[in-house]
């Protein structure tokens, strides 16, 4: 893995973007995922740090037949099973795939857009909140559509499955702009 040098690096970069991103004079959108809203994100960010990693992290995914964010997973989900499925998501993408990308990353040399991703992930998990005060619905269907991903996630050799999800940001960013924007 990394040094302990680097792999603080990582945690220290997530404190200061989130305590950044709750000053003032930070603008960004809100999203609302059923009950939980999110404040102050600024998704062209995350979209031009995605952009920057796009076609070198594209390029090594192999296996062009299988689709992790696939219809099923992403399409018709309520208002009341989003923000269980965006925090799971998340979630998984922090402590999964980011997690075991990072040595590629520097090895791609695209560690900074890598590091703004992921951060944002952070701040935008930290920032779940339950709008009037209701907690996460955690609907059946919300739970079949996270598995549906992690079954097929865990289909893949762990590289291959890493690569391919990592790849599969754009689909998660496409639907957390298209579905969930206020």
């Amino acid at each position: 893995m990394g040094s302990p040098v680097r792999m603080a690096a990582l945690p220290c970069l997530s404190l200061i973007l989130l305590l950044w991103s709750q000053g003032p004079g930070v603008q960004g959108q809100e999203f609302q995922f059923g009950p939980c809203q999110v404040e102050g994100v600024v998704l062209q960010e995350l979209w031009e740090a995605f952009q920057a990693m796009k076609d070198i992290v594209q390029a090594q995914d192999n296996i062009t037949s299988v689709q992790l964010l696939r219809k099923e997973v992403l399409q018709n989900v309520s208002e009341a099973e989003s923000c269980y499925l965006i925090h799971a998501l998340l979630e998984f993408y922090l402590n999964t795939v980011f997690k075991n990308y990072r040595d590629k990353a520097v090895e791609f040399g695209i560690l900074k857009s890598f590091s703004t991703l992921a951060n944002n992930f952070i701040v935008i998990v930290s920032k779940l909140q339950p709008s009037e005060k209701e907690m996460f619905s955690i609907s059946e269907s919300a739970h079949r559509r996270f598995l549906l991903f992690q079954r097929a996630f865990k289909q893949l050799d762990r590289e291959a499955a890493v690569t391919k999800a990592f790849g599969e940001v754009d689909i998660l960013l496409t639907w957390m702009e298209n579905f969930y924007q206020v």
